[in-house]
């Protein structure tokens, strides 16, 4: 039950995230430009904020608290934005908001891996994901509705403030600080122990003259870290501009503006999908070829979304809504194979470095991705695919090496 405040919270943002860009450009009369700068200045606020917040939860151990401070700024400046007279000040009021509302990051992810044993981390994670993902995709079809019935603006504010504080309240109700914190600490020494033991079975193989297969190596954290910045780089560059695009291919079909919600919600049901795929498949020790075989995917498809621009514009959302849903799936699969692996490897009081390497990637990625959309005109989001695709390879290339 403590996840329900979470849930109410995805809702919430799950509407905001196609509503603003939307917003930002249509209500405010502002330019891609602009739509950039607010995604990157956001995500780089977001990295000292979840240092900060991953540091001040594992220090003080009260992880209930970050989570109530969170929702309870988002819906406080949600509440702000309808009263906000430019872009500049949108773009500031976001910026400050994504600063605090990670503020639950970190507390999440140490609560599923001090609540549940590390065997079941990833069916866990996978959980997590897959039932807020289904608020995510709730709060999408709000938009959908919204949209068709031409609900003004600041309605749909209210609405994304209200479902944060909704959130609030069923956590301040539901979340509760653990007992004991020792998990990550055991599985921590249970890393040690075991690479300690490979090491002493091949010394003694090869003391003694015998021939052995076993490589004594650990996993190239380094490696892991760069991936994961690279494929959230990748990720933000294709995504940040794109309900854009497919917004200009439905209105050049003619089609009801209701319809590039739908997209997105198409593409959530593909996450719901891959969280339960994944949930499904934990335990398995196929961890780092997972990995590659994913991001090697996800640049596949970043090149197919190239056949959506020269066709008609009700053919291009054919086309980019099968492959948005495939992406959503993959991304699932993605981000609970890493918030395992996080946790593993990524040392107590540290427990914000997994947000601060993706935020990163993702707010470099957030300028670059409407940047290129905007600089070169017709042939912008042509480009915006071929860069995201040649970066997710290279990401593949990084986890070949982890």
């Amino acid at each position: 039950m403590w996840r329900i405040g979470f849930f109410f919270h995805e809702m919430g943002f799950g509407l905001l995230s196609v509503f603003l860009p939307l917003y930002v450009i249509t209500s405010r009369g502002g330019t891609l430009y602009d739509i950039g700068i607010m995604a990157s200045l956001a995500l780089l606020l977001a990295i000292p904020g979840s240092f900060l917040w991953g540091y001040l939860c594992d220090k003080t151990r009260r992880y209930k608290l970050y989570v109530l401070v969170s929702f309870s700024a988002s819906a406080a400046i949600l509440y702000l934005f309808t009263y906000s007279p430019s872009v500049v000040w949108l773009i500031v009021l976001y910026g400050v908001m994504s600063f605090i509302h990670v503020a639950h990051e970190p507390p999440k992810n140490v609560l599923i891996a001090e609540l549940y044993s590390h065997p079941d981390w990833e069916r866990h994670f996978a959980f997590y994901e897959g039932f807020t993902e289904g608020g995510w995709l709730i709060g999408l079809l709000l938009g959908f509705f919204m949209s068709t019935y031409q609900l003004g603006p600041t309605v749909t504010l209210f609405v994304c403030s209200g479902l944060n504080l909704m959130a609030f309240v069923l956590s301040v109700i539901f979340v509760k600080d653990p007992a004991l914190l020792f998990e990550r600490s055991v599985v921590s020494i249970e890393r040690t122990v075991d690479f300690a033991s490979r090491g002493i079975f091949v010394a003694s193989r090869v003391l003694d003259g015998a021939p052995t297969t076993e490589k004594l190596k650990r996993e190239n954290v380094n490696a892991f870290c760069l991936g994961l910045i690279l494929f959230s780089l990748a990720t933000s560059i294709l995504f940040t501009p794109m309900p854009v695009f497919i917004s200009e291919r439905v209105q050049l079909a003619g089609l009801p503006a209701g319809i590039v919600f739908a997209v997105f919600v198409l593409s959530s049901t593909g996450a719901v999908a891959g969280y339960a795929l994944a949930g499904s498949r934990s335990g398995q020790s196929e961890g780092k070829p997972r990995l590659g075989r994913i991001v090697l995917l996800r640049s596949l498809f970043a090149f197919l979304l190239i056949s959506a621009i020269s066709v008609s514009g009700f053919e291009a959302v054919g086309l980019a809504t099968p492959i948005l849903i495939l992406m959503g799936f993959l991304y699932a699969m993605f981000l609970v194979r890493t918030l395992s692996l996080s946790m593993e490897i990524i040392p107590s009081g540290k427990s914000g470095l997994f947000n601060v390497l993706a935020g990163v990637g993702g707010a470099c990625g957030s300028f670059l991705g409407p940047f290129l959309a905007e600089f070169f005109g017709a042939s912008g989001f042509l480009s915006v695919f071929i860069v995201a695709g040649v970066i997710f390879l290279l990401a593949y290339v990084v986890f070949s090496v982890y």
